[in-house]
């Protein structure tokens, strides 16, 4: 695992932009994993920039999703896949076909998370799988106690979070799907490279025990650990409770810069 710390957002938003633009200029079709939130919000920006600018070719780069609310509408403002849409695809000038997600609609919900891990192995795996990380040491709906080898599979969603999601809902607790469908730890860590993206003094005790500390089920985003490559991007604020701090600042700053992250 690598540790690599920066200024703030927006640098962290480059950085990872910059790795993705360099998988795409070395293989055009790369199936880049997207999460939403607002942490990864900074990559989507930085990554559109160099599309606009003409540094990299998205044409042929293909789109997966991490999770999706069950029972919700595909065309639901506030599915996933409609967040994506807007936060992604449309920015970075990508159409639909290029996306890959779960049916959150479908009548046999267990049969459609299995359809989309098949999905993402006949797709050749993910290259790049970018994530989000929750104070509690989430990735994607993978909450405390979560199997470290499961698969695409659906989760209930705790009340805290329904209240936190509120928001998006015109405040209606009650408009807040119960249910989700969540890439597994296991399916996650059998992409190629995963890059995990955390901002803020609220992330620190979570990114200390994913990285510093055991690996156990009761921080999921600890199972990075066992992946052989997985980059861990944190700005100040996350990475204020990190005892290496010091010495993974010396290492990334000794890399030379064709290696990248």
């Amino acid at each position: 695992m690598e540790v690599v710390i920066v200024p703030d957002a927006k640098s962290g938003g480059e950085l990872v932009a910059e790795a993705m633009a360099r998988l795409l200029r070395r293989k055009p079709d790369a199936l880049l994993g997207v999460a939403t939130g607002s942490t990864p919000l900074p990559v989507y920006e930085a990554l559109a920039a160099h599309v606009h600018a003409g540094d990299v070719d998205v044409s042929r780069a293909r789109i997966a999703q991490l999770d999706e609310y069950v029972g919700l509408p595909a065309e639901h403002p506030e599915s996933y896949r409609s967040v994506l849409r807007r936060e992604v695809l449309e920015p970075l000038g990508i159409g639909m076909d290029a996306f890959m997600g779960p049916d959150g609609t479908a009548q046999d919900v267990q049969g459609a998370c299995e359809a989309y891990d098949r999905a993402l192995a006949e797709a050749g795996g993910v290259d790049l799988q970018l994530l989000g990380i929750g104070t509690d040491g989430h990735i994607g709906f993978n909450e405390p106690c979560s199997s470290l080898v499961s698969r695409t599979r659906i989760k209930t969603l705790t009340e805290q979070t329904r209240v936190d999601n509120a928001r998006f809902f015109d405040g209606d607790v009650d408009a807040v799907p119960h249910h989700v469908i969540t890439q597994g730890i296991g399916t996650i860590l059998e992409a190629r490279h995963v890059v995990l993206l955390a901002t803020g003094e609220a992330k620190a005790d979570a990114v200390a025990a994913s990285v510093e500390g055991a690996v156990a089920a009761m921080c999921p985003a600890s199972a990075l650990q066992l992946h052989p490559h997985a980059t861990v991007v944190v700005d100040e604020g996350a990475a204020s409770k990190l005892k290496l701090a010091d010495y993974f600042r010396h290492t990334f700053a000794s890399k030379p810069d064709w290696q990248g992250i």
